[in-house]
């Protein structure tokens, strides 16, 4: 009744300490300031500024499990999963000039006072309008796909969509749900924030407009919060970007 699938209501113990639940918040926090920082730098920083007794290992570890990964070119190391193709960045070059032109999508993480979740999001490129979000206590792909369905059947569907190569969205069975649809597939080179520019400026303003304003105690309260922050920031929130629009005038007026 709620939309709400059932990754984002039941909550399960994710099992981490205090103590690495407030590394984990030390280093959100700040990535969303230097996300360029790599391992060696955060542990760095923990270390010398923060005065945290920690290892390279833990925070390497701490880091994967957030989902997070410093923004610079690196070379070649790894390849995809098995079975899991990388498709091409579409976006280089290209001129954004209408809705539903181009969404993407991105998958964060929300601390709570005693764990954390992670909160996906569907955004549209030209208005900046977020069409669909859902949160999850995995990783898995469940929730993406949710995000991915509901905006469609709420809007419609976009030319092109595009992602980070994360295993959530190089997936069978979401980029099959694109496929189905006939949308042409876009995907952000390794490493490379920046080709999903507008969703990692949504992030920073979720996480200081509304996030790191408020101790989450639980899943519900999170679901609460963020629900009434994406409804201020689609309908209230004017972006200079849009001519001091916001995002639902800009989406409203040429859907």
């Amino acid at each position: 009744m709620l939309g709400l699938s059932r990754a984002s209501y039941y909550y399960e113990p994710v099992g981490e300490s205090a103590e690495n639940l407030r590394l984990m918040n030390l280093l959100d926090e700040q990535y969303m300031r230097t996300p360029f920082y790599g391992v060696l730098k955060m542990t760095a920083w923990l270390n010398e500024v923060k005065k945290e007794n920690v290892n390279v290992k833990r925070v390497r570890r701490l880091l994967r499990l957030m989902g997070l990964e410093a923004i610079y070119q690196k070379p070649r190391l790894s390849l995809a999963a098995p079975g899991h193709r990388i498709y091409p960045y579409l976006l280089r070059g290209l001129k954004i000039t209408r809705v539903n032109q181009v969404w993407s999508t991105d998958i964060t993480y929300i601390r709570l006072l005693g764990g954390f979740v992670y909160l996906v999001a569907v955004m549209d490129w030209h208005s900046r309008y977020v069409l669909s979000w859902e949160i999850s206590t995995t990783m898995e792909s469940d929730f993406c796909v949710n995000a991915l369905e509901r905006a469609c059947d709420l809007y419609g569907q976009p030319e092109i969509f595009n992602t980070d190569q994360g295993s959530q969205f190089t997936s069978q069975v979401f980029t099959g749900k694109l496929k189905e649809r006939r949308i042409a597939i876009s995907m952000d080179g390794r490493g490379r924030a920046l080709d999903n520019i507008f969703i990692e400026r949504l992030w920073r303003s979720v996480k200081y407009e509304e996030v790191y304003l408020h101790a989450y105690e639980n899943v519900l309260q999170a679901i609460n919060g963020l629900r009434s922050y994406f409804k201020f920031y689609n309908h209230e929130r004017i972006h200079q970007s849009l001519d001091y629009q916001t995002p639902a005038a800009v989406y409203q007026s040429k859907a």
